[in-house]
């Protein structure tokens, strides 16, 4: 069985026969070009709104090796808002704007935009005091049937493995963890970056570590999700600016993200649910 790291194969009947076209000349294309065409084709479908055909594209982008370029993330943060994923939505934006800078084409519209994320989600937070109720609406919810349903959505996907595949890996891609917490070079990955995967009943997670003198280590950790526990923890330790998620089979230390809490429990929730979702496939 071959192994999937998240590539979406179901598409909406009236655009199968559309992506089979248009993917079969990208298969000449250098890496370089290929980004750089379905960039282009990422910026017409925002513009024309097409979000379902944007985030085919960004799926897409998603699968290529290499840095992506700064535009990507600030068409990813688009795509994730429109989709109501509030907190990737911010998460690709201030990474936008954290590598592009003042001098992007898009800074303005990114910061204008994550103050409205902000605005959204202090409404979301007090509109239930407001309607008299006394449970708060959490920040972040536990990926519950109506969310993985949304993410099936978003990510074009015909089954909720597939789903929270695409959407931990996109999560990953905003996570990765640097030596250098105060300068990001915008011309390097990060040093700890990670891809999950899964076979079968196992989920795959390869970790790709880049050494100082830039040797790139590559490992993949086999977890096979029969017997263990399906709540991942994590926890971040400001001390040393990381996240880490655990692994639920003994505890240990799994993956090294950078120091942002809510993108690493959002990680940790998805693990989780994937987990769950492989332990229960008739379900899917």
């Amino acid at each position: 069985m071959a192994v999937s790291f998240g590539k979406g194969r179901c598409f909406a009947l009236g655009a199968v026969f559309a992506s089979v076209v248009l993917a079969a000349p990208a298969l000449a294309l250098a890496p370089e070009h290929e980004t750089r065409r379905l960039m282009l084709a990422t910026e017409e479908a925002v513009g024309a709104k097409n979000w379902g055909e944007a985030a085919e594209y960004l799926n897409r982008l998603q699968q290529l090796e290499g840095e992506k370029p700064a535009d990507y993330f600030f068409y990813r943060g688009r795509v994730m808002l429109q989709s109501s994923h509030l907190n990737e939505a911010q998460s690709a934006l201030e990474t936008y704007v954290s590598r592009a800078g003042a001098d992007g084409s898009h800074y303005q519209e990114s910061l204008q935009l994550i103050t409205s994320i902000e605005k959204t989600r202090k409404q979301n937070a007090l509109a239930p005091q407001a309607a008299g109720e006394s449970e708060q609406v959490a920040v972040i919810e536990p990926a519950g049937e109506g969310q993985i349903e949304s993410l099936r959505k978003l990510y074009l996907a015909d089954s909720d493995q597939e789903a929270l595949t695409l959407h931990i890996n996109s999560l990953l891609e905003l996570a990765g963890w640097r030596r250098d917490q105060a300068v990001v070079r915008l011309d390097r990955p990060a040093d700890v970056e990670y891809r999950v995967g899964t076979q079968g009943d196992q989920v795959q997670i390869q970790e790709i570590r880049r050494a100082e003198d830039g040797r790139i280590l590559r490992s993949t950790e086999q977890m096979s999700v029969f017997g263990i526990n399906p709540r991942v923890e994590w926890r971040c330790e400001a001390a040393v600016s990381t996240c880490w998620v655990y692994d639920p089979r003994d505890g240990s230390r799994l993956l090294q993200l950078a120091e942002n809490r809510e993108r690493a429990q959002e990680i940790a929730e998805t693990l989780g649910q994937l987990i769950r979702a492989l332990q229960a496939p008739s379900g899917s």
